[in-house]
């Protein structure tokens, strides 16, 4: 057994290196793939990062009456910290929310100038609500709503929550991370597919120049796997060799564009994500090309020259 893995794999290893042209034509187009697929995930990882930004800047506001007591304030907050829809709960004041909103109207005289002549401070403390995902807003706003242990003896102490004028843009920002992951998973597996075709054919040709080989083989009793052998292991070789390249190719080009765009992406640096994620942009873009390569091999041996 030793004996003829031993020699399938040096048989795949010599068919590489012999069928040159063949060879360097199904590197190029896996590694044009394979360069797509690892372009892929970078863009994903720039979509993720993007819809992060986005995501954290939406929140919904709790606004309360403005002779709500502190302490129940807090304990709302306390409340809302213990469920796992809730990723942090921010309390302000009654006075930070004055000098906050002193400081955004401070060019407007006018403002300021009836705010001085009321004489006490119309605004109540509130609390800002980020939910771990946009889509759980909904449910926090209705346990805020139907929990009546939130209002204390005195009444409700819950002025307003700017849940519904934020709700269209939460709703456009969930809708654009379902799409992004649902077309990420499509686009992926279309150019899989592709590139399984186009791989097919430049290794039909690697096998049809060796078809009187195949057939002698076949005369002289050799097995099915042990034919499919050496085909197979130089797809793998090819898609090996493609993955490499890629990843080479995408040393310098991470680099160039870390440095330009990180500006642009809010500080997210490609290089660094590159270096950093290393491992696993390896073994995707390995483990497509071999893969996609065995499984060429493999389909050109048994549909074409039906071994």
């Amino acid at each position: 057994m030793w004996t003829m893995i031993k020699r399938v794999f040096t048989g795949g290893a010599k068919n590489f290196a012999r069928s040159g042209a063949v060879s360097f034509a199904t590197v190029l187009i896996m590694t044009v793939t394979l360069t797509i697929v690892g372009s892929l995930i970078f863009l994903s990882a720039i979509l993720t990062n993007t819809l992060a930004s986005l995501q954290d800047k939406v929140d919904v506001n709790v606004y309360f009456v403005t002779d709500a007591q502190e302490a129940d304030i807090l304990a709302i907050q306390d409340r809302l910290e213990s469920l796992p829809e809730v990723a942090s709960v921010e309390y302000t004041s009654r006075e930070d929310r004055l000098t906050e909103f002193r400081t955004r109207n401070e060019n407007d005289q006018l403002t300021i100038q009836a705010l001085d002549e009321l004489g006490t401070n119309p605004l109540g403390a509130a609390l800002a609500i980020k939910a771990t995902d946009p889509s759980q807003y909904g449910g926090i706003v209705e346990f805020l709503s139907e929990d009546s242990s939130i209002s204390p003896a005195g009444g409700p102490i819950i002025d307003s929550i700017n849940y519904f004028q934020n709700k269209a843009v939460i709703d456009r920002l969930t809708g654009a991370i379902d799409a992004t992951e649902k077309a990420g998973l499509a686009i992926v597996i279309l150019f899989a597919l592709a590139s399984t075709i186009i791989a097919l054919a430049t290794v039909r040709l690697a096998i049809y120049t060796a078809r009187d080989e195949i057939a002698v083989m076949r005369l002289v009793g050799a097995s099915n796997a042990y034919i499919r052998g050496p085909f197979i292991v130089a797809g793998v070789l090819a898609g090996l060799v493609a993955a490499l390249i890629a990843l080479a190719l995408f040393y310098p080009v991470t680099w160039y564009a870390g440095e330009t765009l990180s500006t642009w992406l809010g500080g997210f640096n490609l290089f660094t994500y590159y270096l950093s994620n290393f491992g696993m942009i390896f073994s995707i873009l390995a483990g497509t090309g071999i893969l996609v390569g065995a499984l060429a091999s493999w389909l050109a041996v048994r549909r074409y020259l039906r071994v």
